[in-house]
Formats: structure tokens, C-alpha cells, sequence
């Protein structure tokens, strides 16, 4: 089934994420060579796709796992998580609709 994760940051650790970001980026390229993520990114903190120092205010991840319990478990080993990054995180079945 597919998950919805809404990794929401703590204010003031941009650096933190960028640190992080190498060792996050890699757990979610091996879910997309396992043909299990749908979509993934950040959500900048400004309007802009580039936000530079405003940074991001979070992540969605969008991808199947075998349970909740288990999506669970995947999100709370990111490393955003480890690095103090996220300040909660959320995690729901998701239905995906479109694209078809």
C-alpha cells in the first residue's frame, strides 16, 4: 500500500539538512530502485523553487510500503530525523488517483 510522509523541519536547521542530506537523498534512491517511491521532495519555506537561506519548511515522501507500521519504521530511521531536522513527522495510507 502507499504512504504519505510529512516530514515537517525544525525552524533554524538548514544546515542540519544539508549535512543530512546526502546519507536522505540515498535511502530514497534505493526505495526508487526497488520501484517503491512515487514522488519525493522538499517544500521550500518561500515561493520559490530556490529559497536559499529561508530553506525548507519540510519533506513528502510518497511511497509503498507493507504496512503502516512499517512505513512508520523506515521514516523514523531518516537521517533527517537523526540529525534533529524534523520536528514531527506524520504519516498516512495514501490512495493515489491520478495520474493514472
Amino acid at each position: 500500500m502507499l504512504y504519505v510522509i510529512i516530514g515537517e523541519d525544525r525552524p533554524g536547521t538548514l544546515d542540519q539538512r544539508m549535512l543530512a542530506r546526502p546519507a536522505h537523498v540515498e535511502r530514497l534512491q534505493a526505495l526508487q530502485a526497488d520501484g517503491r517511491l512515487i514522488l519525493a521532495g522538499p517544500c521550500p519555506a518561500i515561493d520559490s523553487p530556490d529559497p536559499g537561506p529561508a530553506g525548507f519548511s519540510g519533506s513528502v515522501i510518497v511511497a509503498e510500503f507493507a504496512s503502516l507500521a512499517a512505513a512508520r519504521a523506515w521514516a523514523d530511521a531518516d537521517p533527517y530525523v537523526a540529525a534533529g531536522v524534523y520536528e514531527k513527522v506524520t504519516i498516512k495510507p495514501f490512495k493515489k488517483v491520478l495520474p493514472a
